[in-house]
């Protein structure tokens, strides 16, 4: 077994906009990664490594726990423990509650919602043994408004920005969050979620113009925005906040 390191942080969806930058940032402050992802992310381990950072890169389809449970143990078996969580992984769904076929339903719950859960069910005993453990969930501003498109004015923007199957997940994820909270608290535990806007990737190349210019702060977000608000998180800096969901959105959306 290797020395374990100061802090070691597991993050799903590793390859994607926000998980790579997630592991980024984290590196930056020291932290050893163990990065999933259902694509192997060796490539961000390589890069990372030769910048210093301890790394293991793991290939974990979140749909299925036998690959979750053996990514913890390839993460303990490497550093001894698992300070942090992570989860990024997720799909995007685009899609009016009037269209949606069930089977796109049950894949965007199973990854986004379950897969959530799946993971941080996996770290509990390692982080309540610990007595310490840090949890981040990524949740969104859909699950909080109803979804940016408004089809009273414009049909058109639930075709392209309907994303209902996608926000009744997040709200799922923000609510598995305060769950969570309160149940790890007296372990050390904190639990939190960050809920981005728009971030600007691949996946929102399509996002409408006229929905971009309602975001007060004048631009969609970036993926580095997500990253360092997690990173905080993550720190001992944040020992007092848990059960918070930290709009990341430009002032899309306040509560």
């Amino acid at each position: 077994m290797s020395k374990p390191a100061t802090r070691v942080a597991v993050v799903t969806g590793a390859t994607g906009s926000i998980g790579s930058a997630v592991c980024r940032a984290l590196a930056a402050e020291g932290v050893a990664l163990v990065m999933a992802d259902a694509r192997l992310p060796q490539a961000l381990a390589t890069e990372l490594e030769n910048g210093g950072a301890a790394t293991l890169a793991v290939a974990c389809d979140v749909r299925l726990r036998s690959e979750i449970n053996a990514m913890v143990d390839q993460a303990l078996t490497r550093f001894g423990r698992i300070d942090i969580l992570v989860n990024v992984a997720g799909v995007v769904s685009t899609g009016s509650a009037e269209t949606l076929i069930e089977a796109e339903w049950d894949r965007v719950l199973d990854i986004n919602l379950s897969g959530t859960f799946r993971c941080c069910q996996a770290v509990i005993p390692t982080m309540r043994a610990q007595g310490h453990g840090r949890i981040v969930n990524i949740g969104s501003v859909l699950g909080k408004n109803g979804g940016n498109a408004r089809p009273w004015i414009d049909r058109g923007e639930q075709d392209k920005a309907g994303n209902v199957a996608y926000g009744v997940t997040k709200a799922g994820v923000h609510t598995l969050t305060l769950y969570l909270a309160r149940e790890l608290a007296a372990d050390g535990i904190t639990v939190n979620a960050v809920a981005p806007g728009p971030i600007a990737s691949d996946m929102t190349s399509t996002f409408p113009e006229q929905l971009r210019a309602l975001i007060p702060v004048g631009r969609m977000g970036r993926a580095e925005d997500v990253a360092d608000a997690i990173v905080f998180l993550c720190s001992l800096k944040s020992s007092f906040i848990t059960g918070e969901i930290l709009d990341v959105n430009g002032g899309l959306f306040g509560d």
